[in-house]
């Protein structure tokens, strides 16, 4: 099972293996969609399932235990980025990991930061 990269927008991406990311996580057998879209995109989906009418940097939806999607949004990556005073890669691969363990089961709280943060060690972010 694998990763799918799907960049909607042609946006730039960080020039890291996601895959290994999603495999860390989520483990070699849970299939995986990558969707980089669009603003006018995520702003539709997060007023759909989240009730917020504003574009968003990222959106996970688990499917199942096997099979899931992200969508990251470059152009808020971008704005959130500067925000925390960070560089758009690291975000980027920052947000990555979030939403995998998101899609691993697990909400906003100290236990999600502290898995977070050992990803991010792991990976360099």
């Amino acid at each position: 099972m694998s990763i799918s990269i799907v960049n909607t927008n042609k946006a730039k991406i960080p020039a890291i293996d996601f895959s290994a990311i999603k495999n860390a996580i989520l483990g070699k057998d849970y299939e995986l969609t990558f969707i980089i879209t669009t603003p006018a995109k995520i702003r539709k989906y997060n007023m759909t399932y989240r009730g917020k009418d504003e574009p968003t940097d990222i959106l996970s939806f688990p499917y199942s235990d096997k099979n899931g999607e992200i969508y990251v949004c470059p152009s808020e990556t971008k704005k959130e980025a500067k925000k925390f005073d960070r560089k758009y890669d690291n975000f980027f691969v920052f947000l990555f990991i979030h939403g995998c363990t998101h899609l691993k089961g697990y909400d906003h709280s100290a236990t999600m930061e502290s898995i977070e943060v050992k990803y991010r060690k792991q990976f360099g972010i």
